[in-house]
C-alpha cells in the first residue's frame, strides 16, 4: 500500500508520526467506504424501481399487442365484407350488420350518433370512413408499440448497466475492506468491527482462498454426475441432518422399526419352540400310555 502526499504538504506530513498518518488514511478510507455504501443503496433502490417500470412496460406492451391483433382481425373482417361484389340485379341486399363484429357496431353507432339496427344495411361510405378511422387508430397503436419497445430496450440497458455498477461497487467495497484490515493490523489499532465490515469479511476471505472455489466447483461437478436415486438419497440425508425435528423423527422411526423386527423374530421363534415342545410332549404322553395300558403283544398287534 502506497501513500502519495503532495509536495506542499510533504514537510508537514514528515513531522507527523506514522500512526497519525495511518489513522488519517483510515478515516479517509472509512469516509470513502460510507460514500460508496450510500451510493450502492441508492443504486439498488433505483434498480428496483426500474425493474418495476420494466415489468409494467412489458405487461402494457402485451396488452397493446393483444388489442392490435384484435383490431387487425376486425379490420380484416370489414375488408372482407366490403370486398363482396353486389349482384347485377337492382335492389340487391347489402351485407347487414349481423356479420359485423360488436366492437365495430358500437364504434359506428358512436361515430354517427344513432344505434344501428340489425335490419338496416351497412352503407359503403360509412364502411370506408370507419376503415379510415380504424386504420389511423392502428397506426397510432403501432407507433405507441414501437415507442414502448424502445423504452423497454432502454430500461433493459439501464438495468444491465446498474447491475454492472453494483458489481463494481461490491468489488470496490471488498478492496476497501482489504485496506481497512491492513490498517487495523498495525500495532495500537483497535480491532472493533461494524456490521458492514463483518458482511464483507466473508467475501474477502473467500476471494483470498482459491481452494474454496475449487472445492465448490468439484462438489457441483460430482453432484451433477450422480444418478437420480443417489441425488435423492443425498438430498434426503442433507434434509435429515440439517433439521432437528427431522433428526428426531428419523431416530424414533429407526428405533421403532428395530423394535418391531425384534418383536416379530421373537414371536416367530417362541411359536416354533412352543410347537416343538407340544410335539415332544404329545409323543412322550403317547409312549407312556402305550407302555402303561398295553402289553408288548398288544403293542405288536397294534404296530402290525
Amino acid at each position: 500500500m502506497e501513500f502519495a502526499p503532495s509536495e506542499s504538504s510533504g514537510a508537514q506530513d514528515a513531522s507527523k508520526p506514522l500512526e497519525v498518518l495511518l489513522l488519517e488514511k483510515n478515516r479517509s478510507l472509512q469516509s470513502e467506504n460510507a460514500t460508496l455504501r450510500i451510493t450502492n443503496s441508492d443504486l439498488s433502490v433505483r434498480c428496483a424501481e426500474l425493474q418495476i417500470q420494466l415489468t409494467e412496460a412489458v405487461s402494457t406492451l402485451a396488452g397493446q399487442k393483444e388489442l392490435i391483433a384484435k383490431l387487425e382481425h376486425d379490420l380484416s373482417t370489414i375488408q372482407a365484407l366490403t370486398a363482396v361484389h353486389r349482384p347485377d340485379a337492382e335492389g340487391a341486399a347489402i351485407p347487414s350488420l349481423e356479420k359485423i363484429p360488436e366492437p365495430i357496431k358500437e364504434a359506428t353507432a358512436l361515430f354517427y350518433g344513432h344505434p344501428p339496427s340489425p335490419s338496416t344495411s351497412f352503407p359503403e361510405g360509412q364502411v370506408d370512413s370507419l376503415l379510415s378511422i380504424i386504420s389511423s387508430q392502428r397506426e397510432r397503436f403501432r407507433a405507441r408499440n414501437q415507442e414502448l419497445e424502445g423504452e423497454n430496450r432502454m430500461m433493459q440497458h439501464t438495468v444491465h448497466a446498474l447491475q454492472s455498477e453494483l458489481d463494481n461497487l461490491r468489488a470496490d467495497n471488498i478492496k476497501l475492506y482489504e485496506k481497512i484490515k491492513f490498517l487495523q493490523s498495525y500495532p495500537g489499532r483497535g480491532s472493533s468491527r461494524d456490521d458492514t465490515e463483518q458482511r464483507y469479511s466473508s467475501q474477502y476471505e473467500e476471494r483470498l482462498d482459491p481452494f474454496s472455489s475449487f472445492s465448490r466447483k468439484e462438489r457441483q461437478r460430482k453432484y451433477l454426475s450422480l444418478s437420480p436415486w443417489d441425488k435423492a438419497t443425498l438430498s434426503m440425508g442433507r434434509l435429515i441432518l440439517s433439521n432437528k425435528t427431522a433428526r428426531t423423527v428419523a431416530f424414533f422411526y429407526t428405533l421403532f422399526l428395530h423394535c418391531l423386527v425384534f418383536l416379530v423374530l421373537y414371536k416367530t421363534a417362541w411359536s416354533e419352540s412352543v410347537g416343538r415342545d407340544c410335539v415332544a410332549y404329545c409323543a412322550k404322553k403317547y409312549a407312556d400310555h402305550i407302555h402303561k395300558f398295553h402289553k408288548d403283544g398288544d403293542a405288536g398287534d397294534m404296530l402290525q
